[in-house]
């Protein structure tokens, strides 16, 4: 079986229209990348578009405020490679004089940048012959070749990456890395794939197996956690308090209103006599009532949180709200800050202006 072949011909007549297929500017290519790190391309899509619409080199990234980028990247979650993508814009414009580098080893050495990024960077731009491993090719290399290597194991990892440094067409390393790329995300998917119809399927291990939907092997998923958030919804006329999130989480620098944490779900007799909310409003409101009766279930990779908006009507915004962790704003200017998507949904839903 010549699998390099057999992959490219399927590429070259099923390969979608993308507009990252269409250059090989390193910039265009490294920012379709990162915004596609576990991300579907038809949700990704619209944020490069925006992207390159706003910062269409990588000088006018550099040049955009951290709050600027994180507004834009908006509910495409995984808020760090947002971050992560700034810092190497600045360091790419400022240290290299806008010049991406043009090695594998070189771009892996880039903030965010990992092994699947660089491969298809230093493949598509440069030609260089080093083969992409990501979710797609797991599922791909698993399946043909019948590997039950447990995934990110680190055994597997080597494994994986072995086979597909063996397996790369060295003389069309671009072709192939996005062959197989586009062949897991369209035909040989998670579920469902089109077996009937695959170039593969007559050397293919797992379809002639039976194992089809059991590869690949995954490593137990780690144990997800339920937090509750209640997040506290000042109203004083048109104006409102929020927090800017500080610390290493997925959510830094990001807005929201005050929050308090609970460890169960908060009921509305149970709100107001709760410690810390008791702590922050005092006696200072005029009244208290639940946005949503049933907690919003908002799930991230390691956390479940079951999120309550609670509206505060105040005559004056009660003293522990002074604090400089907090802020006041105008109401009609609460779209123009960077907030969680769960926060966003809620500013959609709720109006502020009347």
């Amino acid at each position: 079986m010549n699998f390099s072949k057999l992959l490219i011909d399927w590429y070259l007549s099923n390969q979608r229209e993308l507009p990252w297929r269409k250059t090989k500017n390193p910039y265009y290519i490294w920012l379709s990348e990162i915004m596609l790190q576990q991300t579907r391309v038809a949700q990704g899509l619209p944020y490069y578009l925006r992207f390159t619409e706003e910062f269409p080199t990588v000088f006018d990234l550099a040049e955009a405020s951290e709050e600027k980028v994180l507004k834009l990247w908006q509910g495409l979650g995984y808020y760090s490679r947002a971050r992560n993508l700034h810092f190497t814009a600045k360091y790419v414009a400022e240290e290299l004089k806008g010049e991406f580098p043009n090695t594998y080893k070189e771009l892996k050495k880039l903030k965010g940048v990992g092994d699947y990024t660089a491969s298809a960077i230093a493949s598509i731009c440069f030609n260089e012959p080093v083969a992409v491993v990501d979710g797609n090719v797991y599922r791909v290399l698993s399946r043909v070749f019948g590997i039950d290597t447990p995934i990110h194991s680190t055994e597997g990892i080597k494994e994986f990456k072995a086979l597909a440094e063996k397996l790369i067409d060295k003389e069309q390393p671009s072709a192939y890395n996005q062959a197989i790329m586009e062949f897991g995300a369209l035909h040989c998917k998670p579920k469902n794939p089109y077996c009937i119809s695959c170039p593969f399927q007559q050397n293919c291990e797992a379809f002639q197996q039976g194992k089809i939907n059991e590869l690949p092997i995954k490593l137990k998923k780690t144990k997800v956690l339920t937090k509750y958030f209640n997040y506290l919804v000042l109203l004083k006329g048109d104006q409102t308090i929020i927090q800017q999130r500080k610390g290493n989480g997925i959510w830094r620098n990001l807005y929201q209103f005050p929050l308090v944490e609970s460890d169960k779900n908060l009921a509305e007799a149970d709100f107001l006599t709760h410690p810390e909310v008791k702590k922050l409003l005092q006696e200072d409101f005029k009244k208290v009532n639940l946005f949503n009766k049933k907690s919003i279930k908002h799930v991230l990779s390691h956390r479940k949180l079951m999120v309550k908006f609670w509206l505060v009507q105040v005559e004056e915004f009660p003293e522990a709200f002074s604090h400089n962790d907090f802020e006041t704003i105008s109401t009609a200017d609460i779209h123009s800050y960077p907030v969680p998507v769960l926060i966003e949904k809620f500013i959609e839903n709720f109006n502020f202006t009347k």
